[in-house]
């Protein structure tokens, strides 16, 4: 059955920088009835919570930064789950705590320990893919080895499909990997050249060969249904992992507003049903 649709609010920053009340207003009219929050956009709690209430939107998700986790874990967190949240995802690591530097290991243990944390207080923590963790160390994904030194009862996924197939990793078969601990999936499209795929050759994948830039393959953020993507073969895995929302992610809009790709993007999901 159709999961219930999110919108990540990082997608109409813009909008939302502009006319808070009424960007929210539009992405209700729009057939968004949940949100992930990224920041308070400068407003207090109180007043997120109330302006996402008179607009009929329920906030299931937040990203924030492991560096605001750390500070103060336990007033983060429940600062997030006044507000409703479920979850909270780790969204993003600086250079010096991506794998391949020395700040990864110990970053995993910090994850553990906010992870923990959110546990006790009733909340899960996610985190959230790029494309650079999926670098190989010792034949293994990063991403792989983060979620195996890591309990699930820890630590669930918020699995980004379009970092992953922009990492040449097929992402629909990737996301059936994490069957029972992927409760939020984010369907985000793209373009680019020379982009690997399932049919790309396993030892090609897995030899950490340079891959080009982001420039360097013209790639570009895209609403749902206008990239390579495959749309329905998401869904069907977003349903097969037992998944409990999907977030409709657009990091940046060059072609149209922030606001019109996110109604493309909900369009394309209600062409099948969702």
């Amino acid at each position: 059955m159709p999961l219930p649709v999110a919108l990540q609010m990082y997608s109409v920053r813009d909008e939302l920088s502009k006319d808070y009340k009424a960007t929210l207003e539009k992405v209700k009219a729009m057939g968004y009835d949940y949100v992930e929050l990224a920041g308070f956009g400068g407003k207090s709690v109180d007043e997120i919570k109330k302006l996402y209430q008179d607009a009929g939107l329920c906030i299931i998700s937040a990203h924030v930064a492991i560096s605001e986790l750390l500070e103060d874990t336990k007033k983060t967190l429940s600062e997030y789950a006044s507000l409703g949240c479920s979850y909270i995802a780790i969204p993003w690591l600086e250079e010096e705590r991506r794998p391949g530097h020395k700040g990864f290991e110990p970053t995993i243990q910090d994850i553990l320990n906010i992870g923990r944390i959110a546990k006790e207080m009733g909340m899960s923590l996610l985190y959230h893919n790029h494309d650079f963790e999926f670098v190989t160390i010792d034949g293994k994904y990063a991403l792989d080895i983060l979620y195996e030194t890591i309990p699930a009862d820890i630590l669930q996924s918020e699995i980004d499909t379009c970092w992953v197939h922009f990492a040449g990793v097929n992402p629909v078969e990737y996301l059936k990997k994490f069957k029972g601990r992927a409760p939020v999936v984010h369907l985000k499209d793209f373009t680019a050249d020379d982009t690997s795929s399932s049919d790309t050759p396993y030892d090609l994948i897995m030899s950490n060969a340079p891959k080009k830039t982001r420039e360097e393959s013209h790639f570009k953020f895209q609403p749902l249904g206008y990239g390579k993507q495959d749309i329905p073969s998401l869904l069907e895995a977003c349903e097969y992992v037992g998944a409990k929302y999907v977030i409709v992610e657009q990091d940046v809009s060059t072609d149209r507003t922030g606001l019109e790709d996110a109604e493309i993007s909900r369009n394309t999901l209600k062409k099948y049903g969702w």
